[in-house]
């Protein structure tokens, strides 16, 4: 296995790579913030990326948000770039883990997978492209257990709270869970919020190439999960739901597909009872329907042409009704803004049979949690980190291409989300 340990030849225990990116300058904060939670009371880290005033400018201004001035002079900078190989291996060569922050992760992810494997780095990265992380998957996992490399992707709001929120609930569950559905909001504050555009620009190009998605799939040449109890049944593409008392939508997000390789790995690894899954997200009333149904024509329009992709990228403002924004959202409307995930389970409780009859155990549970894009995904992020830099034991016994709930299902993830904002609950 590649080690969890520094080294005088591997000084960091985490270095930041596009760290001046929109979403690697808030990595950058949570990281230095939680540094006091590393190995023995310290943590050892650096960032990297193209620029080095870009880099010194994210430093100083982590230094004025947090009021910790020594960070200019004692986090060392790294220049290393997705186009120039070397600079990576150099890279990856000093780093226990790497932090990956370069999206969209379908045009500059898979060097630095690449590198981190090659070099004995393990990798986090916050990646919601399920075409990305699936295609590391087929293309690394075996090299990367040879080398004793952990790859662990999406590990940030996609998708640690839908993946450990639905092992949470088995977990919780006294029996045998079946299925969980789970149905999200997200809400903001006077100053109202947005998205960075770099996710906007994901899920164009993933949109536009989800037929590749659909043959990479094949070449797993996976078998149907077994399905215990009830087939799940699945909702409509727009419904009143009760639960949040709002119309919502299935999840276009990568969730569903990162929960689904957790529960085969959870079921052929480690011979546990698989869970179905079904993801729905609420858009709120009538009005926002209407908005929904325009833009999501717009949008799958124009997104079968390159034209129309070019359109899109260059005014994400207008074709999202301001939900996409190239600005990001300002911290006044970071600390304005929260998310609930809502989690409803249900399966077969203790000393009951779950080949005979319906269900009859249910159970509610409840992940919340600050803003998604650059609060909640610094923290699930950086935990994610410490987690695997701590309790290696706990992680699978071989290296691999992971997703966050088969790396962490026997870790105290949850735990430390909990203590950080991040909170899951039984209701």
């Amino acid at each position: 296995m590649a080690s969890f340990s520094t080294s005088s030849s591997r000084p960091y225990h985490i270095i930041i790579f596009g760290a001046s990116g929109f979403t690697g300058q808030f990595v950058v904060e949570e990281v230095a913030r939680t540094a006091s939670e590393g190995p023995e009371g310290s943590l050892k880290w650096a960032v990297a990326g193209r620029n080095r005033t870009k880099l010194e400018k994210v430093l100083e201004q982590a230094a004025g948000a947090l009021s910790k001035p020594e960070l200019k002079s004692e986090v060392d900078i790294l220049i290393a770039d997705v186009s120039d190989l070397d600079s990576l291996a150099v890279m990856c060569k000093q780093a226990v883990i790497v932090l990956s922050c370069v999206g969209p992760y379908r045009f500059f992810g898979e060097p630095v997978v690449k590198s981190c494997v090659e070099n004995g780095a393990h990798c986090i990265d916050i990646s919601g492209e399920p075409q990305f992380l699936e295609s590391m998957q087929l293309n690394y996992h075996d090299q990367a257990a040879e080398k004793g490399v952990y790859i662990v992707g999406s590990c940030g709001f996609d998708s640690i709270p839908a993946d450990m929120g639905v092992i949470y609930t088995r977990d919780q569950f006294k029996g045998t869970l079946t299925s969980v559905e789970s149905f999200l909001t997200a809400s903001t504050g006077p100053e109202g919020g947005c998205i960075h555009d770099g996710t906007w620009q994901s899920a164009i190009f993933g949109l536009a190439d989800s037929n590749k998605l659909r043959s990479l799939r094949k070449k797993f040449g996976h078998k149907p999960l077994p399905v215990v109890g009830p087939k799940i049944k699945r909702r409509g593409t727009l419904f009143y739901s009760n639960e949040l008392q709002q119309y919502a939508i299935p999840f276009m997000g990568t969730d569903p597909s990162v929960v689904k390789r957790t529960q085969r790995y959870l079921t052929e690894e480690l011979k546990e009872s698989p869970v179905q899954y079904g993801a729905y997200v609420g858009i709120g009333g009538i009005s926002n329907v209407f908005k929904l149904v325009f833009a999501g024509l717009m949008f799958f329009f124009l997104v079968k042409f390159s034209f129309g992709r070019n359109l899109l990228i260059k005014f994400p403002e207008f074709f999202s009704f301001g939900f996409f924004s190239k600005a990001g959202p300002t911290r006044k409307q970071m600390e304005g803004s929260s998310f609930h995930f809502i989690f409803l389970g249900e399966g077969y409780t203790e000393g009951s049979d779950p080949s005979e009859g319906k269900p009859n155990g249910k159970i509610r549970t409840l992940v919340k949690g600050p803003e998604v894009g650059y609060v909640a995904t610094p923290i699930a992020m950086v935990q994610a980190a410490l987690t695997m830099l701590k309790e290696s034991d706990s992680l699978p016994n071989t290296g691999g291409v992971y997703t966050p709930g088969a790396t962490f299902a026997k870790t105290t993830l949850i735990d430390r989300l909990n203590k950080h904002g991040i909170q899951f609950s039984v209701l």
